[in-house]
């Protein structure tokens, strides 16, 4: 187990590397000279000039990449020009909101999916699992901004039971979070339901039923257990998914979570507040498979005792 997990931490390692290396190069690449956004199109050229020294985009490509893996090593994320204050403290103020919505949006899904699973999955081929696997494909199907737009339509405007924008009570949260689990619980779905078919032919599934056991007994008692270890392999990754595509569903919804703060920061060019929230986003999701590795192992002995 302390071996499954330091090659866990190890790997954690490399890829907040790679997340940081990567959303360097891209808010560089982008158009547009944060210097001249900040100061307006009537900056004349040496305030443009002085404010790119201050900013440290003077410098080469490499030295500032050099400068930036030395201060986040060092947990600095640097300053946010647009906003003046530093970036991490930014991103950590609209963490919370984020969060609330990323955690109710993912309790929805396990268990409206788990449940729509395992009833598809115990009766294969059968009209309610042909519901939930049609269903299932839907909501694949549609993008997360236009579920978000419908349910507007339909509880906001036309049932006027639900706010469609803004925080402040648990109503504002059930749209933004439903229109954010909709596609989780379909990915679920089908994966508990396939995982339940299978793990019904099992020898030892058999071995129960032979003993008299019914099939509800033989499911929740016998199978479900093992059906769940690839659903939390799929759940600990979609997590960290979820909290970057909250940052869709919050501008849709007005959410004040990071996503309207990563939009407003790709809009300047405030380099350091985007490269905070990248960062935040690796680091939950490297946490998250953490977590998730070291659930399956207690759920699968094999793992435990290094028989796998």
């Amino acid at each position: 187990m302390i071996r499954m997990i330091a090659q866990r931490l190890l790997i954690g390692v490399f890829v907040m590397w790679g997340a940081a290396s990567l959303i360097f190069l891209i808010v560089r690449a982008a158009p547009g000279d944060p210097a001249t956004v900040l100061l307006g199109p009537d900056a004349d050229r040496s305030q443009i000039d002085q404010l790119r020294a201050t900013l440290g985009l003077d410098r080469s490509l490499g030295a500032q990449y050099v400068s930036y893996l030395g201060d986040v090593s060092r947990l600095d994320f640097g300053e946010s020009h647009r906003l003046g204050r530093p970036a991490m403290d930014a991103v950590l103020d609209r963490l919370p909101a984020t969060i609330d919505l990323t955690l109710t949006a993912t309790a929805i899904a396990v268990v409206v999916g788990l449940a729509l699973g395992v009833l598809a999955g115990g009766r294969p081929g059968g009209p309610l699992d042909r519901v939930v696997s049609a269903c299932a494909i839907a909501l694949q199907s549609f993008p997360t901004f236009w579920i978000g737009i419908m349910l507007v339509l339909v509880f906001s405007l036309g049932l006027r039971l639900l706010p469609s924008s803004g925080v402040g009570t648990p109503e504002h949260l059930v749209l933004p979070a439903v229109t954010l689990s909709f596609p989780f619980i379909a990915i679920i779905a089908r994966l508990t339901r396939t995982s339940v078919v299978e793990t019904m032919r099992e020898g030892y599934v058999q071995t129960a039923r032979s003993k008299g056991l019914t099939e509800r007994q033989v499911l929740l008692g016998h199978a479900l257990r093992n059906s769940l270890i690839p659903v939390v392999t799929v759940v600990g990754v979609q997590v960290g998914a979820l909290v970057g595509g909250a940052v869709i569903v919050e501008n849709v919804f007005a959410w004040p979570g990071l996503g309207s703060l990563v939009v407003d920061a790709v809009a300047n060019r405030d380099y350091a507040v985007v490269q905070g929230v990248t960062l935040l986003i690796a680091g939950i999701v490297v946490v998250l498979n953490l977590m998730a590795d070291l659930l399956i192992a207690q759920l699968d002995p094999r793992i435990r005792t290094g028989a796998v």
